[in-house]
């Protein structure tokens, strides 16, 4: 059974950087697209960032372009995204997906397996 593991948000100020991680214990996340996707309060669960079963990286709007990274670790069956000059609209909460042929197209829906963690950008 699929259980996310989202870590790594906090308060930050407006500029700052967070690294999030994901990981699933017990199952492997190597052959799989694993994303980044983010709720707002009172908005939709929007895509941030995705990388492919080839590492290839599928981009969600321009919000990240410039800002964010998202990269696997293998060794440790995690992904993580490294983010920084965080703004005040980055503040969410932040859940991984995953999916086993290719990132989902954006407005795809998408199965949530964790509770994800909340990053707050704030002064």
């Amino acid at each position: 059974q699929l259980q996310f593991v989202e870590s790594g948000g906090g308060l930050v100020q407006p500029g700052g950087s967070l690294k999030l991680s994901c990981t699933a214990p017990g199952f492997n996340l190597d052959p799989y697209a694993i994303g980044w996707f983010r709720q707002a309060p009172g908005k939709e669960l929007m895509g941030v960032l995705c990388i492919e079963r080839d590492n290839q990286i599928t981009h969600y709007g321009d919000s990240a372009k410039g800002r964010f990274t998202i990269y696997r670790e293998n060794a440790k069956n995690t992904v993580y995204l490294q983010m920084t000059s965080l703004k005040p609209e980055d503040t969410a909460t932040y859940y991984c997906i995953l999916d086993e042929i290719r990132c989902p197209a954006p407005g795809h829906k998408v199965d949530l397996w964790g509770k994800g963690t909340l990053v707050t950008v704030s002064s």
